[in-house]
């Protein structure tokens, strides 16, 4: 006998914040396109190789953040036919594909820094400053529209690496360019990039590993599958919970499916009360929100084991 229960969790506030998030990602967007634009301008005007590339790395992450939208938007339609889960997880797609981009954007401005150290080149004074200030005020105004939310998804959180990665550049830039513009020195600039570089690296490897788990359905690391057997078997009514397989639909909903074996052979209303209780269970002590749980007596031979795997 077999039920599934599903907790509304997502209901008409969720779906509002969504709408939030998702304006906060298009204003994102049009901030990061306004710095490309005035730095390819800024760039051609005072002959500025590093602004040149410091604008095609700011388009990189305009595309970024508006690919993160429209996951976002994709990600709230209801499931069809065919898509029975929904599209939750068209957001974990962009925020791995995000989180690549990013790395491989690093990985060429590493290569360009050591290019940079073997010939120093000459950057173009006041111009530059300028150009680079103004695009600081506007990756810290995209940081700070985005700052709220980025613990809440995992593709608002690559956006927001994203831009923070361009403001730690257009610091750099600054910091560098004003050094050398007074001081002379050259190496100063490269030497920031692949600071800022490593800095960016680390924090989006974290992003990486979280959506590979969730593209494996591996077991979220905040659930604990022995604590959960413990509990439910705990149960007066339950002889054991075996077949457990536990994993995340998308950063925010996890999914758990179980057989539990009675100790006795209970009618079906009594089942039925027994399962309502430890789905309730799940639901407030483990934080799982879609159970789908099988119950029997001496189900698959009474077997005891945590995990099912295949022969």
């Amino acid at each position: 006998m077999e039920h599934n229960h599903h907790s509304h969790e997502h209901g008409h506030h969720h779906h509002h914040g969504d709408d939030l998030q998702g304006k906060k990602l298009l204003w994102a967007t049009l901030l990061n396109l306004s710095i490309t634009i005035v730095q390819i301008v800024g760039g051609l005007v005072s002959n500025s190789l590093s602004l040149l590339s410091d604008a095609l790395h700011n388009l990189g992450d305009s595309s970024a953040i508006f690919i993160a939208f429209l996951a976002g938007k994709k990600s709230r339609k209801k499931p069809d036919m065919r898509q029975t889960f929904g599209y939750k997880r068209v957001e974990i797609l962009a925020a791995f594909f995000n989180a690549i981009v990013l790395i491989a954007i690093c990985i060429f401005l590493f290569f360009e820094a050591y290019q940079r150290f073997l010939h120093p080149e000459p950057i173009k004074g006041k111009l530059m400053l300028v150009v680079a200030t103004f695009g600081l005020l506007a990756n810290l105004a995209s940081v700070l529209i985005l700052k709220g939310d980025k613990s809440s998804n995992l593709n608002v959180k690559a956006a927001y690496m994203h831009l923070l990665g361009d403001t730690l550049s257009s610091v750099a830039v600054i910091v560098g360019g004003a050094a050398i513009w007074i001081w002379g020195i050259y190496w100063l600039d490269p030497l920031i990039t692949v600071l800022v570089g490593v800095y960016i690296i680390w924090h989006t490897w974290g992003i990486i590993k979280e959506t590979v788990d969730i593209f494996m359905q591996a077991v979220p690391h905040e659930v604990d599958l022995e604590e959960i057997k413990r509990e439910v078997e705990k149960q007066d009514e339950i002889d054991n919970m075996h077949h457990i397989h536990v994993w995340k639909l998308n950063d925010s909903q996890i999914h758990l499916e179980a057989h539990l074996n009675m100790k006795n052979n209970i009618d079906m209303v009594k089942m039925t009360a027994v399962r309502e209780k430890i789905e309730t269970l799940l639901h407030e002590h483990f934080g799982i929100g879609h159970v789908t749980l099988q119950t029997g007596v001496n189900c698959c031979g009474g077997e005891k084991r945590l995990i099912y795997t295949p022969s």
